[in-house]
């Protein structure tokens, strides 16, 4: 039991964090270099020495990749909302979790967020 001077403590919340290392905007040449240099220049997805690691990707592999990966994503592509498959089902769990949890954000006490790159630093409130 609680006096009833106390200091007033916030229900606390839940919170879920859906991450994954990110998806490409697009399927043309430049959304795919984007998408492909983030990606490859993680040292966490590449653990060569970069003195070793980027001239092979940026001489090699940003130069060739990018077309043939964009033409291999527009087959998966999600045409109707124009968006990765990643990406279409990632905001899919992302809704259904909040339904889960409850009716609308921060109603129930649920933080639920979608987050889609590795470079996203996570936001102080939600940790």
């Amino acid at each position: 039991m609680i006096p009833s001077k106390h200091v007033n403590i916030p229900k606390p919340k839940v919170g879920v964090l859906l991450i994954n290392l990110g998806t490409p905007e697009g399927t043309d040449y430049v959304s795919m270099w984007k998408y492909l240099r983030e990606f490859l220049t993680d040292r966490r997805v590449i653990e060569l020495p970069r003195l070793l690691w980027y001239p092979i990707l940026y001489f090699i592999i940003l130069i060739v990749r990018p077309k043939k990966s964009g033409k291999l994503y527009e087959k998966i592509w999600n045409k109707e909302v124009n968006i990765s498959p990643l990406k279409y089902i990632s905001k899919k769990m992302a809704e259904k979790i909040g339904k889960v949890f409850g009716k609308k954000k921060n109603q129930s006490g649920l933080c639920n967020e979608l987050w889609l790159t590795i470079h996203q630093q996570c936001d102080e409130k939600y940790v």
